[in-house]
């Protein structure tokens, strides 16, 4: 019998679970370790699968391997990894600058923060996080000696920015209660006195900093979701003041690039899906249209070169790059996805991006924006004799409630999965923040492929796959079509004879932890199985607290509980308010001890609450990680360790041999 700590306190809401907040209760961890050998000893019987499993996915990777180098002022940077470490080791023109490795020695967790070398090369700023709280402390070496200067600044988050002096930095703070990088401080190496440079007092905005591609600009970006506001100054004079392009105006969004004595500005102002204006540096309000609004097509971001300049568009769910508002690079499949990789080089013609699908593994290539030629560069290794063509991609269209239609990528092993509503399919969904789930290659994924699943990928609205609007439908008031969405898409599987509900298994992370948790308590008849990673499943006490990292900030994603309407819309759909005395899908919940952006208790309150009222005896298992954050082991094997344990979950839920 598991510790009974509810009344440890009094409770908010009446909520006989309230106490798990208190982690400096022994019985609060004694609960959690209580909870992890429950879940140890209820998948004990999979240990060997797991063991299996680890193998496979181990087998499949190329563990002494190289990065794609990229030339910065005259130096080949790449990364490498090697047998038997964990973490990757970063190099430069055949000499080793940092390894993680020696970092990471004695420590549980490790996370790498800055990285930036400063603009002559001779220096390298890099942050360490040692808890996995996202608290990093920067530090500065010496890449001629290999000795670290006295320069140390703790509880920074990971972003920075060298002035062309080589002597300044400018990086984030973090607000102490709620953990929002809210200050920008400039630091002059080998001076104890930083100077603050900017404090933001509103805790829906965040501070972050860039520098242009060119290397002129510094710039300060203030974000919430809804609205920004940049201002900048000389990269050449650090101790300038800083000068406003834009002021911050309700659901008007705006970033910046520079080119040739003018801000290129992507702004939905008047548009959208939203559109590219350009302005005189000494008349940054001096707006003129580079790139029309166009609503069938949402303008994701650009990337400013001396003689180009390359746009990230997305239309029909799926992402293409534009050069030059004159061609696209031309895609080989239907379903894939492209990403940028390094173009740190202004005066190139040389584009570099990685292609992949759901089929091919991560392939790198240069392109070359006059001649339009096309070099591949490196495709990532698959040991194990991978061949794609053994293995077939769809894409579906399943149909929302109110009729919208909603894109599914499908991928299984073409002869070993059946359409016979016998074969076991993982479907995936997050749908929040306008964050797009891609449909890219994971060779780990093989391993449920090849045991005859379908791996699928609903693309649902709170995303921003299929534009803006495709956001905007998915938050505040609308959020509920997040999880309809993803019912559909389910319903979609079923219907079409790709899988039942006895054999169809879900998950998500974070966000997607609370559309795993809002469609389990809406059709739990759906589903066989589920992982909840880290799930944010308490909405509303969350929500009403305004002393959590990142509370007030997330009022323009779910809306303000003090609002009325608000509250009792999200009490409609709070995955913890809703669990009712129903019977529930085999369910396995992970969380981190240390997690700033989820807190472990949702997850542990959420999982006693469905132990409580339950009216079935299938799986359910709570397993937090005691000594890491938000995003799980840090190690790449512990990484690929804890994958094991969710596959070897599914197919053991499943009852697959």
């Amino acid at each position: 019998m598991l510790p009974v700590i509810h009344e440890l306190h009094g409770d908010r809401r009446h909520d006989p679970y309230f106490g798990f907040r208190e982690k400096s209760n022994p019985a609060v961890i004694a609960h959690l370790e209580a909870e992890n050998a429950r879940t140890d000893a209820a998948l004990a019987s999979t240990l060997p699968l797991q063991e299996q499993l680890y193998s496979e996915i181990i087998g499949r990777i190329q563990e002494t391997d190289s990065s794609v180098p990229v030339r910065r002022g005259g130096w080949d940077y790449y990364v490498r990894t090697e047998q038997g470490l964990a973490y990757p080791i970063y190099c430069r023109s055949g000499d080793t600058i940092l390894d993680a490795n020696l970092l990471a020695a004695g420590h549980d967790y490790f996370r790498l923060g800055v990285f930036e070398a400063s603009p002559n090369h001779l220096l390298l700023a890099y942050s360490t996080d040692y808890a996995g709280d996202e608290k990093y402390t920067l530090v500065f070496l010496n890449l001629t000696t290999g000795q670290l200067l006295p320069d140390s600044i703790p509880d920074t988050h990971a972003d920075l920015v060298w002035a062309n002096d080589n002597q300044t930095v400018f990086y984030t703070k973090l607000d102490p209660v709620t953990l929002r990088p809210y200050q920008v401080w400039r630091h002059s190496l080998g001076n104890p006195e930083d100077v603050l440079v900017c404090e933001e007092p509103d805790e829906r905005f965040l501070l972050s900093l860039d520098k242009s591609r060119d290397e002129q600009i510094i710039f300060l970006h203030i974000d919430s979701s809804t609205s920004s506001e940049v201002h900048f100054l000389s990269a050449n004079s650090p101790f300038d003041p800083l000068t406003l392009i834009a002021p911050r105006r309700a659901d008007v969004e705006y970033s910046v690039g520079h080119r040739n004595g003018n801000f290129l500005i992507r702004t939905n102002l008047e548009a959208t899906n939203f559109r590219l204006v350009q302005a005189p540096v000494n008349a940054p309000g001096e707006w003129s249209e580079l790139v029309a609004h166009r609503p069938e097509i949402y303008l994701e971001n650009f990337a400013e070169f001396a003689e180009h300049l390359v746009l990230y568009e997305r239309t029909n769910g799926l992402r293409q790059i534009n050069i030059d508002q004159t061609h696209l690079i031309p895609v080989p499949e239907p379903v894939y996805h492209l990403s940028t990789q390094s173009n740190p080089n202004f005066d190139t013609h040389l584009f570099r991006y990685a292609y992949t699908s759901l089929t091919t593994p991560t392939t790198v290539y240069d392109y070359d924006m006059n001649s339009r030629q096309l070099t591949q560069l490196k495709q990532e290794p698959v040991l194990g004799g991978y061949n794609p063509a053994d293995y077939t991609t769809e894409r579906l269209w399943a149909t929302a409630p109110d009729g919208t239609r909603l894109p599914i990528a499908l991928v299984y092993k073409t002869g070993l999965f059946q359409k016979d509503g016998q074969s076991p399919v993982l479907l995936y969904g997050y749908g929040s923040y306008g964050i797009n789930i891609e449909a890219v290659f994971k060779s780990d994924r093989l391993s449920l492929l090849d045991r005859g699943f379908g791996y699928a990928i609903a693309t649902i609205r709170g995303g921003s796959e299929m534009g803006r609007p495709w956001y905007d439908h998915g938050k505040f008031l609308e959020k509920k079509n997040t999880f309809t969405d993803f019912i559909a898409a389910a319903e979609h599987l079923i219907a079409g004879g790709y899988t039942s509900p006895a054999h169809l298994a879900i998950e998500g992370r974070s966000a997607g932890g609370l559309l795993i948790g809002a469609v389990l308590n809406m059709r739990p008849d759906l589903f066989a199985a589920a992982h909840a990673g880290v799930p944010f499943v308490d909405v509303l006490t969350t929500m009403l607290d305004e002393t959590l990292p990142l509370t007030v900030g997330e009022y323009e994603e779910w809306g303000d509980p003090h609002d009325e309407t608000y509250y009792h819309y999200m009490k409609s759909y709070s995955p913890y308010d809703n669990v009712t005395s129903q019977a529930y899908p085999n369910l396995l919940i992970t969380s981190g001890l240390n997690d700033p952006r989820v807190q472990y208790w949702e997850p542990t309150k959420w999982a006693a609450r469905l132990r409580e009222l339950r009216t079935n005896d299938n799986l359910l298992l709570l397993k937090t990680n005691m000594g890491a954050g938000h995003f799980g082991k840090s190690g790449r094997y512990d990484a690929l360790r804890e994958t094991s344990l969710y596959y070897a979950f599914f197919v053991h839920a499943l009852n697959l041999t």
